[in-house]
């Protein structure tokens, strides 16, 4: 049951190439480090489940690696993102094909961010015991209980994608996961940039000098986390970043007037603070981030965007998907900004199913009532 040397993983992975799917999970901790520590690989077919230890001195993973970069072996996660994060961290690309169930859940009308609990529930009629859902999982050996926990999230997984995929082909459905798939493959997703890292910070302001350092010093706080195999947070806190950033400071002793800074951190790391600093203000002009301001929307048009939203949401039931998948809040701005938007929402199936009636609304050639019958509210052609 469980896999601990790399001939066995192996063999395994040599049974595993000749199915046309398996089922993957991982369990890992990141409490105290940048990177994930992967304690556990789950994985499974019609016909075997397996635990693999990743811990075990005597276990290579390249044999599970090249596997999941098969392009003939469809690989099922669910709430895929943060496990294809980790495999991206070991073999540098994304494993291919992927099928998410979480995705398929969304297009199968079972609502936003499903846990596989609710969908083993949902498509088996079983509910899962999920008390071992927060154990330490770089514990050996293992207890029964750990192990029965760990393989039922692929064993189940495995009957929750044919029983997923039977109710998508039936719907003509398949093809709309695939197109999140896509997405969700990018690379660019897991890729670091730490020149990118001061995006992720909440700010509030948009000078673009103010931002020439915010970058600098947040780039140095993720290279330095990368380096010590620390999270972020733990080499220099979001607020200590921006303090900094706003007030520039240009010697040891006005860093020490920070609140945010403390010896401890001064002392490791003062003139690095210093010379992220300068590094922002030598930047010439055209060379610091500039940030598009959100618009602010005039009345009238935010009562479009309200309206749009309204029919986002009768369409999702109405269709029983996830209003998410069809259009996001920045598709409905853009939307109502303009009748020829470039947002997904205005190509394929997303059109067809809500950006076609959209631009009829904005065009007026539609209009809202409520049904006194139904008691609901609706959307109509009025010139049929």
């Amino acid at each position: 049951m469980m896999i601990t040397t790399t001939k066995e993983l192996t063999d395994l992975c040599r049974r595993l190439k000749k199915k046309d799917f398996i089922a993957v999970d991982t369990e890992f901790i990141r409490e105290k480090t940048y990177y994930a520590v992967l304690c556990l690989i789950q994985i499974a077919s019609e016909d075997e489940a397996w635990l693999i230890d990743p811990l075990s001195s005597q276990l290579n993973l390249d044999p599970l690696l090249k596997l999941l970069r098969s392009k003939k072996v469809l690989k099922v996660f669910h709430a895929a993102r943060q496990d294809i994060e980790i495999f991206y961290d070991l073999m540098g690309k994304v494993p291919t094909p992927v099928f998410d169930t979480q995705v398929g859940a969304m297009v199968c009308g079972l609502g936003e961010s499903v846990s596989y609990q609710m969908l083993v529930a949902d498509f088996l009629k079983i509910n899962l015991d999920k008390s071992s859902r927060f154990t330490d999982w770089r514990h050996r050996p293992l207890s029964e209980k750990q192990e029965k926990y760990a393989l039922s999230d692929v064993t189940y997984l495995v009957s929750v994608y044919q029983k997923m995929k039977e109710r998508l082909e039936q719907t003509g459905r398949d093809k709309w996961v695939q197109e999140e798939m896509n997405r969700l493959l990018d690379p660019a997703l897991y890729r670091v940039v730490p020149k990118e890292m001061w995006r992720r910070i909440k700010r509030h302001s948009d000078n673009p000098r103010f931002l020439a350092i915010l970058r600098e010093v947040a780039a140095w706080r993720e290279e330095k986390a990368i380096m010590l195999n620390k999270p972020r947070k733990h080499v220099l806190k979001d607020e200590a970043i921006l303090e900094i950033a706003a007030t520039c400071p240009q010697s040891i002793e006005e860093l020490a007037q920070l609140r945010s800074m403390n010896s401890g951190l001064i002392k490791s790391f003062g003139q690095d603070f210093l010379n992220a600093v300068q590094k922002g203000k030598d930047c010439p002009g055209n060379a610091c981030p500039r940030v598009e301001k959100r618009k602010n929307f005039p009345q009238g048009r935010k009562n479009i965007v309200d309206i749009l939203r309204l029919l986002l949401n009768l369409v999702a039931e109405r269709e029983k998907v996830a209003a998410k998948i069809i259009a996001t809040t920045e598709d409905l701005e853009r939307m109502a900004e303009s009748n020829k938007a470039d947002v997904p929402a205005m190509k394929g199936w997303r059109y067809v199913l809500f950006g076609r009636d959209a631009m009829s609304f904005k065009q007026g050639n539609m209009a809202v009532r409520f049904n006194s019958k139904t008691r609901e509210i609706e959307f109509f052609d009025y010139r049929n």
